[in-house]
């Protein structure tokens, strides 16, 4: 059962014109038009959900296009991106040690604590 491009946003939480800006540029295939309006096979949605988890994780919109493209552009993107996210978990955790270590700390000054300092010079170590 093919759905308007109303019905495709309310079921995908996602605008109507996010949903027209991706096809103009490609991250959606054309719908099937009917009586001049989008007509979205049910496949439409999970590719809607797709692009959105693509957004989350960071891709850029030319990003998701090339992740659409030839298998060896894809793959370097792939590499690259998954190396990118993979530095943000590491600083996501050293913001999570430092802020899990300042709500227990009970120094004015957190960078004068022995035990923050200890835990800078190894990150600087490690990377």
């Amino acid at each position: 059962m093919r759905m308007t491009i109303g019905q495709l946003a309310e079921i995908t939480d996602v605008p109507a014109s996010a949903i027209r800006f991706w096809e103009r540029h490609g991250l959606l295939p054309a719908p099937e038009r009917q009586s001049g309006q989008r007509r979205y096979p049910p496949q439409a949605a999970e590719r809607i959900v797709l692009l959105r988890k693509f957004q989350q994780a960071g891709l850029s919109l030319a990003e998701v296009r090339e992740f659409q493209q030839d298998q060896p552009r894809r793959q370097a993107m792939i590499r690259a991106k998954v190396a990118e996210i993979e530095q943000r978990m590491v600083d996501l955790d050293h913001a999570h040690q430092l802020l899990t270590h300042a709500l227990q700390c009970g120094k004015t000054d957190i960078v004068s604590c022995p035990t923050f300092r200890d835990q800078m010079a190894t990150w600087s170590q490690s990377g």
